[in-house]
């Protein structure tokens, strides 16, 4: 658990210093659980999710399913990797993981939220394709950092 909330808080941290440095704003987790709060009452798919009627707690929902994501991606790191691999922590399995990560918004999310397969459907594709494929590269090396920091406190 705590290695996906360590490589989340990277991640997050991330979002940030880009913001700060590159003006890139930041996510708003606040659609992902309204994208969710809408999976509730069984609709999954939207033509713009922002246009969509807001859910009660949305931007809880988006947090929440935000690290519980991350956390997820951490425990198929340690399924396939073994439970060993925090003892000794290697780069190369976490940055691949983080990479194959990205498939989740380009075939999920975004054709979800209404930003079409790989953000087909955004003003500028192929930068949001380069903002996520960096931002799940980050969370990658987050999970490698999240290892080492638990490999010393084991």
């Amino acid at each position: 658990m705590w290695l996906g909330i360590g490589a989340t808080i990277v991640t997050d941290l991330w979002a940030v210093a880009r913001k700060r440095l590159l003006g890139i704003p930041l996510p708003d987790y606040g659609m992902v659980g309204r994208w969710f709060g809408h999976m509730g009452r069984g609709r999954f798919q939207h033509d713009r999710i922002a246009a969509s009627p807001a859910v009660p707690g949305e931007r809880v929902i988006g947090w929440t399913a935000h690290y519980v994501i991350g956390i997820a991606f951490a425990a198929v790191l340690l399924a396939v990797c073994g439970i060993d691999w925090i003892s000794h922590p290697t780069i190369a399995p976490a940055l691949a993981l983080g990479i194959a990560t990205v498939a989740a918004p380009f075939l999920l999310m975004q054709p979800g939220m209404g930003a079409g397969i790989a953000a087909s459907r955004t003003p500028r594709p192929a930068a949001a394709r380069v903002q996520s494929l960096v931002t799940h590269s980050v969370f990658g090396l987050g999970l490698y950092a999240s290892g080492v920091a638990a490999s010393y406190l084991r």
